[in-house]
């Protein structure tokens, strides 16, 4: 059967803020502590051997609330959501890819915890994807972009 464009323009139009909506939660929710107490970020990047961390969880922090927002409202939408499905990518690999193995603890939790690991970057390859759709289609009529003339989907 072969595929058809979405027949009423407002359904799609609302799937889209939808999906912003959703996308977006987690990098505000995520984005906005970090600013305010980097400590815990600032020791996973860290424990990952990167340099700078206390900077970097900083640098996360508003790179996720900033681009939150703007898939949010739907500004720059396209540009964002490349940048967050890099970004999500990214973590899923350098943060979440390895086993987990905690000094001390049962060789059960820690296989637990590498499970839950592998969830989390699952996760993030997925959100990632989530992004590049949103990208390809654009943030809808709801939108700032809407507003200044840069919507694709004409369903």
């Amino acid at each position: 059967m072969p595929e058809t464009p979405m027949s009423n323009t407002a359904t799609t139009n609302l799937l889209l803020l939808a999906g912003r909506v959703l996308l977006s939660a987690m990098f505000i929710l995520a984005g906005y502590p970090k600013l305010l107490d980097p400590a815990g970020t600032a020791g996973m990047i860290a424990g990952a051997g990167l340099p700078a961390a206390t900077f970097l969880a900083y640098v996360a922090g508003l790179f996720e609330l900033a681009l939150g927002l703007f898939v949010l409202v739907g500004f720059q939408t396209r540009l964002a959501a490349i940048l967050l499905a890099a970004f999500s990518a990214f973590t899923a690999l350098v943060f979440h890819s390895g086993a987990i193995n905690v000094p001390d603890f049962p060789e059960a939790a820690n296989g637990l915890l590498t499970m839950f690991n592998g969830l989390m970057m699952m996760k993030n390859l997925t959100i990632a994807g989530g992004f590049l759709v949103l990208a390809a289609a654009g943030a809808g009529a709801y939108s700032v972009d809407a507003r200044r003339g840069s919507v694709a989907i004409t369903a």
